[in-house]
């Protein structure tokens, strides 16, 4: 399989799959002298890791990161960075009765079709554990950023039920199993999702990630935009079908007076009358926060009977069983935090490789 590795001068590659001993990353392009350690890395695999509320999957990964090359004494050396995450809590025998059966809405048939073999036990590499994997790149990216970037995600939404941004709350993050900057849709959102996840069926949801002190200058026009990066970040995640930057899809409804982000200066600096660019202009970053929102669709792994074929063409109902999101797009906050900090590794990287 190609395509398994993301980036340009900062880059990482992920191997393994969901029930394989292990899966992991390797970090390539991180500079020498920066500060890691094993437990830099683990706070943010927490945030991810399965079996933390009843509304994510019952599967019991401690998740633990172990960092086998690419640092001595507690520095990176600039060499090659791997990192692994052991499987401890695979159920293969969960998969045994749709071995050769397609899930509707999964990557068991295109995977077959492009491959001519799948693992079936947990999607193997279709699996969304393999973004623990991505969340441990993130971490190692957040070095190469340093303190002066700070990048947060939130909840905004589960099926129709979205936040008032009247209430945004940043600290409500980390008080809630849902990572909702709003308490009272939080609130709301329990009870739905019991709902949902007793009927055996699953939700979608869409996040917003935030890049606070991003200087102005990252990216590159035409082909190298910051937006294009960030876009292709976020759609690579598993289960995301749209990315949005800024006001995104809502810009249409916009007149030009409305969407320009007006400029004054202020005190010696530039000062913008509002984002709707996401802090993004002509792919290059305008010093404003950098927004992004994408939609992850519902989790196709349920266990109420779909209609759908065998590997041999014939017709059957596919029930799935075992451990799986009612809304997967809780966890992938932390993946679009992620993801974020990769891309914006990579763009600082590039900025100094062209501009010093």
């Amino acid at each position: 399989m190609s395509f398994n590795t993301f980036g340009r001068v900062f880059r990482f590659t992920t191997w393994g799959e969901s029930h394989g001993p292990a899966i992991g990353c390797v970090v390539d392009g991180v500079p020498p002298r920066l500060p890691l350690a094993e437990a830099d890395i683990q706070a943010f695999l927490d945030r991810r890791k399965p079996g933390t509320s009843r509304f994510v999957t019952q599967r019991r990964e401690p998740d633990e990161v172990r960092i086998l090359s690419g640092v001595f004494e507690g520095q990176t050396t600039g060499t090659p960075i791997s990192l692994m995450i052991e499987n401890v809590d695979a159920r293969s025998k969960d998969y045994g009765d749709i071995k050769d059966k397609y899930r509707p809405g999964h990557a068991d048939y295109t995977y077959d079709q492009k491959y001519g073999i799948r693992d079936y036990r947990g999607s193997g590499r279709a699996s969304a554990r393999e973004t623990a994997s991505r969340v441990a790149a993130g971490a190692v990216a957040r070095k190469v950023l340093g303190a002066g970037v700070r990048i947060r995600g939130a909840l905004i939404q589960i099926g129709e039920h979205a936040i008032d941004r009247t209430r945004w709350d940043w600290d409500e993050i980390d008080r809630n199993p849902f990572f909702c900057p709003d308490p009272q849709a939080a609130g709301k959102w329990e009870g739905y999702l019991d709902e949902v996840r007793k009927a055996g069926s699953s939700i979608g949801a869409v996040i917003e990630v935030v890049a606070e002190g991003v200087p102005a200058g990252w990216g590159a026009p035409i082909y190298g935009k910051l937006d294009a990066d960030l876009a292709a970040a976020m759609m690579s995640i598993n289960a995301v079908k749209g990315v949005e930057i800024g006001a995104g899809m809502a810009s249409a409804r916009l007149r030009g007076e409305q969407n320009a982000d007006e400029m004054r200066m202020d005190g010696g600096k530039v000062r913008f009358g509002s984002n709707h660019a996401g802090g993004i202009l002509g792919g290059i970053s305008s010093g404003q926060e950098v927004v992004v929102r994408f939609a992850v669709k519902p989790t196709s792994s349920i266990p109420n009977p779909r209609r759908s074929i065998t590997s041999s063409g014939e017709e059957t109902d596919v029930v799935t069983k075992g451990r799986h999101d009612p809304c997967v797009g809780i966890r992938a906050v932390p993946v679009g935090e992620a993801m974020m900090a990769c891309v914006l590794a990579d763009q600082l990287l590039l900025h100094r490789a062209q501009v010093g």
